[in-house]
């Protein structure tokens, strides 16, 4: 996949996937393409209302989708991001998802992962501890705001799971919609350092065979629905990439198959009706902005189910 990105001197390049991972390079920012028209930017420091404009146009709308009724507090999301940044709150990526309907393709959904100035060294497991903010300008979403880890290692982005003290705030667009979403930044904020304590404690955790062969095959049934034919074995997802997940703990196990899933890059054969090798193919990334979230929280509760049967049983 970065094979197909064209970079630009000094910062964008053209065109990313809605999936996690984001990649990027250290010289620069990269962004590419994903599902229609939308794209998606990672970079090694804050971005610039510039560089989200170009990425995410419906950020800066300014009014609601005429759908709203006059009940709707419209608020831009840049105004928020504002106000955010005085707050000490900073954006390192962002993408906007594509719309089929031409006429709200200006108020679609969006998201940025931010990191307050306190969270700016690297913390346990290589990771920057990260807030993920979630929303949209034609109805579709309210703002959203979850607790996210950012892996260098791998340019790797997750969301956490909802559940043990992690579920997300959500601030409809009534009322005084900034000050409620700057209150649930420095709430999330509050909860990272138990986000950190997790996965201090996964990294210690060794799974047998059995128990990762296990988390592949739930993390399959996340992935794919009951009536899908999927062409190739669960193991697959346990494919390592890279040698700092090899030994096989709840963390690196959840990396490895986070990126996995929501990266695509899986190779499987097609046969015909007799068989016979038809063609390879391999899994496509998760483009949808929903999509993208629900995988990346499913996946971190399998691993703090996982990690409380190795404690139990220890």
């Amino acid at each position: 996949m970065q094979n197909s990105m064209t970079e630009i001197n000094g910062g964008l390049s053209a065109s990313l996937g809605a999936n996690t991972p984001f990649f990027f390079n250290r010289q620069s920012s990269r962004v590419q393409k994903f599902g229609s028209g939308s794209r998606i930017l990672r970079s090694k420091s804050p971005l610039t209302d510039e560089q989200i404009q170009n990425v995410a146009p419906s950020i800066f709308a300014d009014h609601a989708h005429g759908s709203r009724s006059s009940r709707y507090s419209y608020i831009p999301t840049s105004e928020v991001l504002g106000s955010l940044r005085r707050e000490g709150f900073q954006p390192f990526m962002v993408t906007q998802g594509g719309s089929r309907d031409a006429e709200k393709a200006g108020f679609t959904k969006h998201m940025l992962r931010l990191r307050h100035e306190s969270q700016s060294s690297v913390d346990v497991g290589g990771t920057f501890r990260e807030i993920v903010l979630v929303n949209s300008h034609d109805g579709t979403s309210s703002y959203q705001l979850m607790a996210g880890m950012f892996r260098l290692v791998c340019s790797n982005g997750m969301v956490v799971g909802a559940g043990g003290g992690f579920d997300e705030v959500r601030v409809r667009h009534t009322g005084d919609v900034t000050q409620s979403v700057i209150d649930g930044c420095i709430e999330i904020l509050g909860r990272l350092p138990e986000v950190s304590e997790q996965v201090r404690e996964w990294s210690g955790l060794t799974l047998t065979e059995g128990e990762r062969v296990a988390f592949s095959r739930a993390a399959m049934a996340l992935k794919y629905d009951e009536s899908e034919e999927v062409p190739f074995k669960a193991e697959k997802l346990l494919t390592v990439k890279r040698r700092e997940d090899a030994e096989p703990t709840v963390w690196n196990t959840l990396n490895t198959v986070q990126e996995n899933v929501i990266g695509g890059g899986i190779g499987y054969v097609l046969r015909d009706e007799n068989g016979m090798r038809k063609q390879i193919r391999r899994t496509r990334e998760v483009k949808g902005i929903d999509q993208n979230v629900r995988l990346n929280r499913g996946l971190w509760v399998l691993a703090e189910e996982m990690a409380k049967i190795k404690n139990s049983l220890s």
